[in-house]
């Protein structure tokens, strides 16, 4: 899937444009303020009917407006184009394709893959648990459907838990603890083949850009342990139901699982450089792309802002050179920034001023 075309009306500090985007690669330059990441987060809202930006899409609409559109020409893997809007006015999001209304985002999601590398996934290696979490959550999304709705269904159920917790009702409680636990031995399941497959990717990609022999790869620890039947999970959450109650949560669970990345047997975050960090940041974003290809057979989306900055210009070169095949990638720089080993003939560029952006000829 690629975007053909897009509109874009008073989405941040884009007041109104209609671009041509029907190229392999799509290249944003000015200087920082401009809107280059903005029209980014604009083309990631089209794909996903949210932001990597903010949990509260009424923070993107432009200042002294009451709502944004969004609206896109796209054309499939098949050569079929559609017609896709997704608008946010007097609090409502709406979304669409050709005309017919969007319930569930994951019909989005699977319709318009994407993958987004921003300066935030610097988190994934050197920030809390949970980013981590967020992280192989939704790169599983992105592929399985099934694991989407059991992730889904599972978080319905801990909320439930949750509150009979917090009211200390252990009659309610134990109603829900085999659905827990059943939801939860099938996201522990696919988080592990996920980690496995992850981990014969990832680990030669680092070795390879950044020309050293560390071993680094994802270690994942589930929350439940080695406990692989419902009946021993459902046992020890009954054991721990005091806890939970004194703590007014579920202590244990897939939303605690942790996933540590560990350079020969020590967690990375504690002996790389920063650089290094960055680097592994910007390739687990890859990694993710390739799993993603090997499970469906389907090229993504990429949306690339401005995560090559704090590397070498060399390294710079290796991770573009190394990114898998997409339908489209669009790429910030900075003014007179060019990392592409060679010419794009069939690249289209746009210089961003104010929110404006104009063709780049040059």
């Amino acid at each position: 899937m690629r975007f053909i075309s897009v509109s874009i009306n008073n989405f941040r500090n884009i007041s109104s444009v209609d671009l041509d985007l029907d190229a392999e690669d799509i290249v944003l330059t000015g200087i920082n303020g401009q809107g280059k990441t903005n029209f980014l987060e604009s083309i990631y809202t089209l794909c996903y009917g949210s932001s990597f930006r903010t949990n509260h899409l009424r923070e993107a609409i432009k200042h002294g407006t009451d709502g944004f559109s969004l609206s896109a020409v796209a054309e499939n893997d098949n050569g079929i184009r559609e017609r896709l809007v997704v608008s946010l006015s007097e609090g409502k999001r709406k979304i669409s394709i050709d005309n017919k209304e969007v319930n569930d985002r994951r019909n989005l999601i699977y319709s318009f893959p994407c993958i987004v590398f921003s300066h935030d996934d610097i988190l994934f290696v050197k920030g809390e648990p949970e980013n981590r979490r967020r992280f192989f959550d939704q790169m599983m999304s992105l592929y399985s459907p099934f694991f989407f709705d059991s992730l889904r269904s599972y978080r319905a159920i801990l909320m439930q838990r949750n509150a009979a917790v917090k009211q200390k009702d252990k009659s309610l409680i134990s109603l829900y603890d085999s659905r827990l636990a059943s939801y939860g031995l099938e996201l522990m399941k696919e988080r592990a083949e996920a980690v496995y497959g992850f981990n014969v990717i990832f680990p030669e990609l680092f070795r390879r850009i950044s020309e050293t022999d560390m071993n680094i790869t994802v270690k994942y620890q589930p929350s439940w342990g080695a406990m692989d039947k419902e009946d021993e999970i459902v046992s020890y959450l009954e054991e721990n139901t005091e806890r939970d109650i004194i703590l007014s949560t579920t202590t244990s669970g897939p939303h605690r699982d942790r996933f540590t990345v560990m350079c020969d047997g020590v967690p990375f975050s504690s002996i790389g450089s920063t650089g290094q960090i960055r680097l592994a940041s910007i390739l687990f974003r890859i990694a993710e792309a390739e799993y993603f290809s090997s499970k469906t057979g389907k090229k993504p989306l990429l949306l690339i802002d401005d995560v090559l900055l704090e590397l070498d210009g060399k390294k710079r070169g290796l991770v573009l050179e190394s990114l898998p095949s997409y339908s489209q990638a669009f790429y910030t720089f900075l003014p007179n920034e060019s990392y592409f080993s060679s010419r794009r003939d069939n690249a289209l560029s746009y210089k961003a001023v104010n929110g404006e952006f104009i063709i780049d000829r040059g």
